[in-house]
């Protein structure tokens, strides 16, 4: 059996309620993953303008007695027990449990997957814009003076990360070190947290959904890898995605419709033109023979037709009576 086009005025199926393909989908989270590992490399700015914006953070920070990073820096520094799990959780974490939340969504929330993915590769973008705009440096970086400790570097023997930043050894000087606003490992815990939090209603899932991301902020303070300011703009930054997922889901939306819409009201020229022409009128469609129908128009000409004359009519006998005989 042929497959006929859908008929004229038919609804059309929303583009996002149909199922993702995962090869599809594979290839489009890893081309904004490179786009954001190559845009932090790319984008490194000038390392004393990145040192005073990092100043001013700090100089911020101490004028609201918001500086966390100073007592929690020195505790994971002092106390191996803190800063060696601590170095773990930054260098990993971070790279596993966001795709672990994806890969799950995708098979047990696949009709949640594509706006929360959305939200998440428009807020990387978004961060991304940050690290372009605004390059700081990072508290473990500043000049000792300044009272921060890289305990990253300070436990990088029981790792795999390397002494110069958390990247694998070797590779450090393949990473932007000055990247430090905003904090997008925050941003991911905080992504993670509210979906685990929305779609996973268990009281262990509730713990995770609220302690991974607080956690995170911790750990980024306490390592001297971000400031407080750098979380909250992590923060920050997946608002402004979430807020422009929705009109970036629309759009995507209605372009997929109308292109789907003119492929179905536009049959491919090739075969409009080389296609036979269509039965004529009384010519033989699946071995039955119909009537030509004549129009008024069509009918050919033809004599005049006459009305029959009317047989005369025979007199009534009071008529006759009175005509009487005939004269002799």
């Amino acid at each position: 059996m042929s497959a006929t086009a859908p008929a004229a005025g038919a609804p059309i199926p929303r583009p996002g309620h149909r199922r993702l393909r995962w090869w599809a989908e594979l290839p489009l989270i890893a081309l904004v993953y490179v786009a954001y590992s190559a845009g932090r490399l790319l984008v490194r700015g000038d390392v004393t303008t990145a040192v005073d914006h990092g100043l001013a953070i700090l100089r911020f920070e101490q004028a609201f007695h918001l500086n966390a990073e100073h007592p929690l820096n020195r505790w994971f520094t002092e106390l191996p027990a803190l800063g060696v799990p601590a170095a773990f959780f930054y260098a990993s974490l971070h790279y596993l449990v966001t795709p672990a939340v994806l890969v799950w969504l995708w098979f047990r929330r696949p009709a949640r997957y594509r706006a929360a993915r959305t939200w998440l590769l428009l807020s990387t973008v978004i961060g991304l814009a940050g690290f372009s705009l605004y390059p700081t440096c990072p508290p473990r970086l500043l000049e000792a003076r300044y009272g921060f400790v890289d305990s990253m570097a300070r436990f990088a023997s029981y790792g795999w990360w390397g002494g110069e930043a958390s990247a694998p050894r070797g590779l450090g000087g393949l990473t932007n070190q000055y990247a430090a606003m905003p904090s997008l490992h925050v941003g991911w815990a905080l992504w993670c947290g509210v979906i685990l939090w929305r779609y996973r209603r268990t009281l262990w899932t509730r713990v995770l959904a609220v302690g991974y991301p607080l956690l995170t902020t911790v750990v980024v303070m306490g390592t001297a890898n971000h400031y407080f300011l750098d979380a909250a703009a992590g923060a920050t930054v997946m608002g402004l995605g979430l807020v422009a997922s929705r009109p970036a889901l629309c759009l995507a939306d209605r372009a997929r419709t109308r292109l789907r819409s003119r492929q179905v009201a536009d049959p491919a020229p090739d075969a409009a033109a080389a296609g036979p022409a269509g039965p004529a009128a009384g010519s033989a469609v699946g071995g039955t023979a119909g009537p030509v129908p004549v129009t008024a128009e069509a009918a050919p000409p033809g004599p005049a037709v006459r009305p029959a004359p009317h047989p005369p009519r025979a007199p009534s006998p009071a008529g006759a009576r009175a005509s009487g005989p005939a004269a002799p």
